[in-house]
This record gives structure tokens, sequence and C-alpha cells, in this order.
């Protein structure tokens, strides 16, 4: 941590204080185990172009080094003019994006006007800068007001960038140097989509964080296009036909009420046996029948 005043050895240089290392050592040799961040991983990314603001992210959600959703939503809503990329904790980008949603509706309500980009901003680099870096929630904000179309960066700690084009995640370098190569100035609305896709690619293919599948928000004045699964790159290249089927008895059956079950579950007139008995015992034939339910009546 950096200091500038008189330390315990009587130096007053500043720089960084390393009074606890001997400590955490000392902590770490005795059994102590400090945790390590969790590492996140995402790309997402925005341009402006003649009229708008085009935002992408990938759908890959992580958990260490598993991969916990593959079609996940990284692009929130903000206002019905404002969207927002989020990356890093998905916890803290739901909840900060939310957040500032809810707020500037009781602002729109309240000013009796249409929700102002800058705004937005100012709201969420002020709540991130307040807690320091500790929500780990990194944007990219674009939208399109009365001023026309805006498109920012903003930081876990709450510093902000107001930029052309935009990348942030674990996959940024990869779409920045799409970006780098081939941005111009008043794209149509088409070649920034496909420009946005190409660098979200970038991310999906080179980042063992990001995967799965390229989602656009297309902002201009006239209203929002929000593109689900604009691009599937990563089909699955095999799927069993026929389905998987269990042996009766594989699951153990806990309830023999059925009058909360649906025809998708249990079709009408079904007759149905229990077991008693392991699921080993059901398939070699060696388990006894307990009772038979037939023709149970379902509930329409």
């Amino acid at each position: 941590m950096a200091h500038g005043t008189r330390g315990f050895d009587g130096d007053d240089r500043g720089g960084f204080n390393f009074d606890n290392v001997q400590r955490n050592a000392m902590l770490q040799s005795a059994g102590l185990s400090f945790k390590a961040a969790m590492k996140t991983g995402t790309t997402i990314s925005g341009v402006v172009f003649k009229g708008g603001v085009v935002l992408g992210a990938d759908t890959r959600s992580t958990n260490g080094e598993t991969v916990a959703d593959k079609n996940c939503e990284k692009i929130h809503y903000i206002a019905p003019n404002i969207y927002c990329c989020g990356a890093g904790t998905a916890a803290d980008t739901e909840a900060v994006t939310g957040m500032i949603a809810s707020n500037l509706e009781l602002h729109r309500m309240a000013t009796k006007r249409s929700s102002r980009v800058v705004t937005a901003l100012t709201m969420l680099k002020t709540h991130l800068f307040k807690y320091q870096g500790h929500v780990g929630a990194a944007c990219v904000l674009g939208g399109h007001d009365k001023n026309g179309p805006h498109l920012f960066c903003v930081y876990p700690h709450g510093s902000s960038d107001a930029l052309p084009f935009a990348t942030m995640g674990s996959g940024s370098l990869a779409a920045m140097a799409v970006f780098e190569a081939d941005f111009k100035e008043d794209m149509a609305e088409e070649e920034a989509k496909e420009l946005v896709a190409r660098s979200i690619r970038a991310g999906i293919f080179n980042d063992l964080g990001s995967g799965s599948n390229v989602d656009l928000c297309v902002i201009t004045a006239d209203g929002v296009k929000y593109l689900r699964n604009h691009e599937t790159p990563n089909e699955r290249t095999y799927a069993r036909s026929k389905g998987y089927e269990f042996p009766p008895g594989t699951t153990p059956l806990n309830r023999r009420n059925f009058t909360t079950a649906t025809s998708a579950t249990l079709p009408l007139n079904e007759t149905v046996d229990i077991f008693v008995g392991t699921p080993e015992d059901v398939t070699n034939g060696t388990a006894q029948p307990e009772s038979s339910v037939g023709a149970v009546p379902m509930e329409a």
C-alpha cells in the first residue's frame, strides 16, 4: 500500500509498504491458506456507427475452470434507450445494472423526460467508486439520447472512458485487435454489426474464458434491436437421436402421491408398479412388487 508519511523504521520515503510480508509468510507456514481470487472470463465490446451504437457479448459463464452456463445473457437493460454489457462477477454485474435501471426509472418518473446516457454513466461509476473495486463489474455502456449515440467503458474502480469503440473482459485484447484493424468513422449499421460480431468471435476462439454464442444489441433513435444468439459458431457436432433410456428403478421413488403429476410426466391410464429393493434388484428381476396402481385418474 502506498504511503508518504514516516514509517515505523523512520524512513519517510514514499512507496509500497511490505510490513505484512513476514507476517503472511509465517501464517502460511503455520498452515493458514489464503483464498485466491476467482478468475472470470468474458468478451464484451461496442462500437459507435452513424446513427447509433452496437453492443456485443459472448454467452459463456464460468465458475473457475468449469463452464457454468453456455448461453447466459451479458447485455443488460438499463433504460429503453440504454443497455450495458457486463464483465466480471456475474452477480455483481446483474445487481449493479438492475439497481441503475431501477434508479433511472424513478428518475424518468420524477423528471418526466427520457434518460440520458451520461446520467446512467454517473450513477454507475459513482456506485463502483464507492466500493473501491470490490464490486467486480466491468461494463461497456451504450445508448442513444437527444445528444446522439454514446459509448463508455466503466472499470470496476469507478473510472471511465468515452470512446468510439471499446472492449472489456478477458477476451478484450483479441476483440480490440479486430477494432483497431477495421474500425472506421460513420459506418453503416450492417457494417457495425458485422464488426462487433467479428470482435466477439475473436474473443470466443482465442480466450478460454469466452465462448458459445454472439449476442448483439443495436440502439438507434428509432429504438432497440436485441439480437439474441445472433451467431451460434459453436453448435454441437453430435446429438444422440434416440435420447437416453434408463431401466425402471434407476431413480428411487420417494413419494407415492401422483395427484400433482402432469400428463407430460405420467400419461393417462398408465399402470405404475412400485418395487421394493435397490435399482440392481429391479434390473435383475429379484425385487418384489409392493403395489400396483392402475388407471390413475389425472387432473386436467
